[in-house]
């Protein structure tokens, strides 16, 4: 968190030089932060659906324990599509709106 505080407060709405003489913009960092924060939410959704697959497949059949291996897929598959949706928006209003 330190360190997405300093990034932004380092930058600027307009471009700005660092050291080495490249350029980057507040609309670049603010998009690389955000897109890594998805990324990190699409993993953690697939680590879930894993999860759902294993409660299942160790399941014995038992009923309760299928039913919640299902219901944790499913809320791993839901995850999976809000983060894909959320990168898709995030990328679309900072090419649009920020641009």
């Amino acid at each position: 968190m330190k360190e997405l505080i300093t990034t932004l407060a380092k930058t600027s709405i307009s471009t700005v030089t660092d050291g080495s003489d490249t350029q980057t913009s507040f609309k670049d960092d603010l998009g690389g932060i955000l897109n890594a924060i998805i990324g990190v939410l699409g993993v953690v959704a697939v680590v879930v659906i894993i999860i759902g697959g294993v409660t299942y497949m160790t399941s014995s059949g038992d009923a309760s324990k299928v039913k919640k291996a299902k219901d944790t897929i499913l809320y791993g598959i839901i995850g999976l599509i809000v983060a894909a949706l959320a990168f898709a928006v995030v990328n679309f209003v900072i090419s649009n709106v920020i641009g």
